[in-house]
């Protein structure tokens, strides 16, 4: 069953590391269809393709997705540029019908203004010491194969998916008041440009949350949290879970699946009636 929403968001999907969830992202927006859709940001991962990336055939369906949705003419698709796409600042500003390419948007609907950007030039590190950004990126990629041995080790004595950098991320308390002084910077921005709201990635750490009266939005990540951001026809906003979608949506076709039989079985007894 297909969901349609006025807007979708989705950031830091980082195509070209093994981590990338290109797969659940495809699926995800097959079955989500939208009037705008605004990639926020480190969508490809240019910083590990340069180093040891590798781009894989699901990448490649990730964009021949989006450029069908720019054929059909029915969803705008707003390209933001992060940190670890930087190589298309040569490229920005680009329009191609329906296809844009930005550093910022501002995004309105229901009477509401929102800016829209990924949020790197507002962390001092990746904006000014990029040499340390990418140190810290080869930690996170290290930490992320970690991660990923570590679950495969968990899965096969039947536990739970755990998230070695989340817990990183919400222990240290350097890291805590990093992604407090983000969010308020950002929510200062948004104010100065007047509007009701900020819409931001990057820290990958998904929020829907009022700061000093603005509503402050991020969409999280596609490399372990596996969530979107989207936007009703009535201009209200929520986080959506892919691990909750996926069982929505399988329970439905379950569902879908029985009801059909039920359909089948009652046409089969009224013939042999």
């Amino acid at each position: 069953m297909e969901n349609r929403y006025k807007t979708i968001i989705i950031s830091d999907l980082h195509l070209g590391i093994k981590s990338s969830k290109a797969k659940e992202v495809v699926r995800f927006l097959k079955n989500n269809t939208c009037e705008k859709l605004i990639l926020n940001g480190d969508i490809i991962d240019g910083w590990e393709l340069k180093r040891s990336g590798k781009w894989k055939k699901m990448h490649t369906k990730f964009f021949k997705l989006v450029m069908k949705y720019v054929s059909k003419g029915k969803t705008e698709i707003i390209y933001l540029r992060g940190n670890h796409d930087d190589f298309l600042e040569e490229l920005i500003p680009f329009r191609f019908g329906k296809l844009s390419l930005a550093h910022k948007h501002i995004h309105e609907s229901c009477g509401k203004r929102y800016l829209v950007i990924h949020g790197d030039i507002f962390d001092s590190i990746t904006t000014n010491l990029k040499w340390l950004a990418k140190l810290g990126s080869i930690s996170y990629t290290f930490i992320l194969w970690l991660n990923r041995h570590y679950n495969t080790y968990r899965t096969k004595r039947g536990l739970p998916y755990y998230s070695l950098s989340q817990a990183i991320k919400h222990k240290v308390k350097s890291a805590v008041s990093f992604i407090d002084d983000f969010e308020n910077q950002l929510v200062e921005v948004a104010r100065a440009q007047k509007c009701d709201g900020i819409i931001c990635g990057h820290i990958h750490s998904a929020a829907d949350k009022i700061i000093k009266d603005t509503h402050y939005l991020n969409s999280g990540d596609w490399v372990e949290s596996l969530t979107a951001l989207a936007e009703d026809f009535d201009g209200k906003w929520k986080i959506i879970k892919y691990e909750d979608w996926l069982k929505s949506y399988n329970e439905s076709k379950a569902s879908g699946a029985i009801a059909q039989n039920d359909r089948s079985n009652f046409s089969d007894l009224q013939k042999a009636s």
